[in-house]
């Protein structure tokens, strides 16, 4: 898990490396057995799960639990959030994957997100939704004030809403206030706002087939070759790190984007 908290972090790759190594802590967090092995890691949420997938961290997960979230994940903020993009990109990697989070940001009731995640794991490992993730989100209530789980569609608006605030020379101050507004009914933050825990189904990253198709043209390099006749060099995209590391260095330390 993030040593710190990692909110807004989507699905970086973004690390706090010495020397190009990723900084690891181990102990145990309160409730956990200490029969189980834990790592504290400077890093996104997405990139410890990557690292885990690719052997950091001993096995290959079986299945990926991202969270449970200090607050509400719904509506199209999921885009920036780094309890979904962890499961998303465990997705990508061929591994199952559930988000789970509370709708409030200092929750009391632990029991009821116990209840529902078990409720939601059951389905992750039955049904291995390849190439999505199960989102879910849970009131903090009391487990006999649940009111149940629903299927949900995602709200027009997430809980947070960003704004400009001020703005001026080399500089602009950006604000994140919750907001207050008529959801749609049927929406994961309507249901959850009306004590239900909510479920939906988000999917990795694919290409769109449906119209209007995307432009394209053909030069007369194009024209006069085969696919298969001439390679060019790709490069990849980079991961950098997030931070210098205790030697007060630049850790340079790149490692390749998947």
């Amino acid at each position: 898990a993030p040593s710190h908290q990692f909110s807004g972090a989507s699905a970086s790759l973004t690390g706090h490396e010495t020397d190009g190594r990723l900084e690891l802590t181990t102990g145990c967090p309160p409730g956990l057995s200490s029969d189980v092995e834990s790592f504290g890691v400077r890093a996104a949420p997405a990139l410890i799960v990557f690292a885990a997938c690719y052997g950091a961290f001993g096995h290959r997960p079986d299945l990926v639990l991202s969270g449970v979230n200090l607050g509400a994940n719904t509506g199209h903020a999921t885009l920036h959030s780094g309890t979904v993009g962890a499961a998303l990109s465990a997705a990508t990697l061929g591994v199952p994957a559930l988000a789970a989070s509370m709708g409030s940001a200092d929750p009391v009731h632990w029991d009821t997100a116990r209840e529902v995640c078990r409720v939601a794991l059951d389905w992750v490992v039955e049904h291995e939704p390849e190439g999505r993730v199960l989102n879910v989100n849970v009131p903090d209530v009391a487990p006999d004030r649940l009111r149940g789980l629903r299927t949900a569609r995602l709200a027009g608006f997430g809980a947070v809403q960003a704004a400009v605030k001020e703005r001026g020379e080399g500089w602009v101050h950006m604000t994140y206030e919750e907001i207050d507004v008529e959801h749609e009914p049927g929406t994961d933050a309507y249901l959850l706002l009306h004590g239900w825990a909510t479920s939906s189904l988000l999917q990795t990253p694919i290409h769109d087939v449906h119209d209007p198709a995307p432009p394209e043209f053909t030069t007369a390099a194009g024209r006069d070759a085969d696919e298969g006749d001439e390679l060019v060099e790709v490069s990849r995209g980079r991961t950098m790190s997030s931070g210098r590391g205790d030697d007060g260095r630049d850790p340079g330390g790149e490692e390749p984007a998947g």
